[in-house]
């Protein structure tokens, strides 16, 4: 069927990959080469599945064809571009001069591809990745996870970082329960699929101020999903695949357990630090946006600690930010019921609508 056919087309275009990486010219001098570069070892190589799409326009396309592929399933899957020029119809390798990152689903089929340039040339996309599909929902879907998901419900932690090379070094590293959101700001259909093996997410992000600020993205869905949510910065200049190439497994653990941080204590310092002495208003703002945090998470006995926590940090009296708190829960049920309501009178005016004759 459909699917089963595109689920094919990316097994063959992954042996192809692989192939060109350790078994042509091009792929060992170019593509090899920068993976040992970057500290790549053989083993991990091989266990994500790493690969080279030769710099030809349409290498990929001519084997797939020859192997009996339909050029259907080459475009819908995205591993087939299409231009049109002069009124002509052409189909060229999408990912061609690029080393290759599978993505996995759960069950170990390959469902995308990301692919980073070998090229120099400015005016190019540094990374490509397949587009959506059928067999492919990038908000449901993390790099890695099919490698990780053994050590997550092993360890009952999910560390996540940003990139490939993130999570392969710190696999390489010993660490394996990493994945990663592969650059997308966090959805609700990744954080059920972390929370299928364990309910513990560590953020790991750099100390730069926009790691600082990634750090602070999702971390409402992530509470609202009940997950215990910590987050890590690495030391200034490093980031995930630096600090695993340079430090062991024991060490990177070891600067993990005695470096991550509360979230709800990081964001209150992080929100903190811009807020001058002499500004209420803006101090109000703060003390406003973490409530609205904690105003996610259910567990009454984890929200009074929150509560007590913030009340220790920002010098305001608990049964202050408990008011404040109630306020905030209660516009947020006040908003889910209108929107609850929309939602029906939407269903009830669109069946309205298919009733007519």
């Amino acid at each position: 069927n459909r699917r089963e056919a595109m689920l094919a087309v990316n097994e063959f275009a992954l042996k192809h990959f692989e192939h060109n990486l350790l078994e042509t010219d091009q792929g060992r001098d170019i593509a090899l080469a920068y993976f040992r570069h970057r500290g790549m070892s053989d083993a991990m190589i091989k266990r994500f599945h790493l690969g080279y799409a030769l710099d030809k326009g349409s290498d990929l396309l001519d084997a797939a064809r020859e192997a009996g592929f339909s050029d259907n399933y080459l475009t819908d899957t995205g591993l087939a571009g299409v231009s049109e020029r002069e009124g002509q119809r052409r189909l060229y390798d999408r990912f061609r001069g690029r080393v290759i990152f599978p993505v996995h689903s759960l069950s170990g089929r390959v469902i995308a591809f990301g692919g980073r340039t070998m090229r120099s040339d400015k005016t190019l996309a540094k990374y490509v990745n397949s587009p959506e599909s059928e067999i492919y929902r990038k908000s449901n879907e993390l790099y890695g996870l099919y490698q990780a998901k053994n050590a997550i419900a092993r360890r009952d932690k999910c560390i996540l970082v940003e990139g490939y090379f993130d999570v392969i070094s710190m696999h390489q590293a010993g660490v394996e329960n990493v994945v990663a959101s592969s650059g997308t700001s966090l959805t609700e259909g990744q954080i059920r699929v972390i929370r299928r093996f364990s309910n513990n997410v560590t953020l790991i992000y750099d100390a730069d101020p926009a790691g600082i600020k990634a750090s602070l993205r999702g971390i409402d869905m992530l509470l609202a999903e009940k997950l215990d949510v910590k987050v890590l910065l690495l030391p200034p200049g490093d980031d995930p695949d630096s600090f695993a190439q340079n430090h062991s497994a024991s060490e990177v653990e070891a600067y993990l357990a005695e470096n991550e941080r509360d979230i709800i204590a990081f964001k209150t310092e992080v929100l903190m630090r811009d807020v001058p002495a002499n500004d209420p208003t803006a101090r109000a703002r703060v003390v406003n946006d973490v409530l609205r945090s904690i105003a996610h998470v259910d567990d009454v006995v984890k929200r009074q600690e929150y509560i007590s926590q913030t009340s220790r940090m920002l010098s305001i009296p608990e049964e202050v930010l408990v008011r404040q708190l109630n306020v905030i829960i209660a516009g947020k049920y006040e908003e889910d019921a209108r929107n609850a309501a929309r939602e029906q009178a939407r269903a009830s005016a669109a069946s309205l609508i298919g009733d007519k004759p």
